[in-house]
């Protein structure tokens, strides 16, 4: 593969633009990964076919996501959709790239809403793509969910999703956190809410992606709190918050969540082993006297 930045317009084998690739991207599971999916292959197919002639548009397709990522931008973008939690979404550079990590909040959530009942009442705020409203939906067709994001171009990308899907009864709602829902309760509220602290070494990493969506002030947990603190007044009783929070953040988030008054809290862990998903309860009304 030569290394002008122009397109080679004879055929190149597979495993030459593999090499190509990996040396712009650094590592050679990236190279694999972008070329998948620029080119439609799975990593077998790209490891198993090294004299796989390439040519034409599909050439210049794989060329253009290698430059596109070596540049920064999340594959994502580049291809217009991601996959999470068995489903592919749509994505652009008004809502976050859905994380894996983010799949273990669904999955608890299904978990908790099973628990509350056959119709729990179900809130996502913050909820970008519209992955964790989606996925659930699509699990669970008759909880009763309401997604809500203070981004109309966000909520754009989750009310096409949900057409792509065929998944109609979610209720999308635009608000700053509860602002447009005053009064309403829920059995479960989760949240995947802007925690990358302002001095985070991977915040430059991440600059294609909506600051809105991932500054969390100086120590990363302005949103979080300010979750911890307006939710309990919107938790039906024996309903649970579901947070999910940076890496590190575990020891200050249950400090906030004590100093507001939740209990039974638990913190899960993300798919590395690391403390990723504050999960809390409200705190048992007094009897009336």
């Amino acid at each position: 593969m030569p290394p002008s930045s122009r397109p080679p317009a004879s055929a190149v084998r597979l495993d030459r633009l593999l090499a190509w690739a990996r040396a712009r991207l650094g590592d050679r599971e990236d190279a694999v990964a972008v070329l998948g999916a620029a080119l439609g292959l799975s990593r077998t197919q790209c490891l198993a076919r090294p004299e796989t002639p390439l040519a034409g548009a599909a050439l210049r397709r794989a060329v253009a996501a290698v430059r596109a990522c070596r540049r920064g931008l999340p594959l994502a973008y580049w291809l217009g959709e991601w996959a999470f939690h068995e489903l592919t979404l749509a994505v652009n550079p008004a809502t976050l790239v859905p994380r894996p990590d983010t799949e273990r909040l669904v999955e608890r959530a299904l978990v908790l809403g099973d628990a509350l009942g056959r119709r729990p009442r179900v809130v996502d705020l913050g909820t970008g793509s519209g992955c964790i409203a989606l996925a659930l939906a699509r699990q669970r067709p008759r909880w009763r969910i309401t997604a809500v994001d203070s981004s109309t171009a966000a909520l754009a990308v989750a009310r096409v999703n949900a057409a792509r899907l065929g998944l109609g009864g979610i209720r999308w709602r635009l608000s700053d956190w509860w602002a447009a829902l005053p009064g309403e309760c829920f059995e479960l509220i989760l949240s995947n809410p802007p925690y990358v602290a302002t001095a985070d070494p991977h915040f430059p990493d991440l600059v294609h992606e909506p600051r809105r969506a991932l500054h969390g002030g100086p120590d990363g947990l302005r949103a979080v709190e300010r979750l911890l603190a307006d939710s309990a007044a919107h938790l039906a009783p024996g309903g649970v918050l579901l947070i999910e929070i940076g890496y590190n953040q575990a020891p200050r988030a249950l400090a906030l969540a004590r100093r507001h008054g939740w209990v039974g809290l638990r913190v899960h862990p993300d798919l590395a082993g690391r403390p990723r998903l504050l999960e809390a309860h409200r705190r048992a009304l007094p009897p009336r006297r």
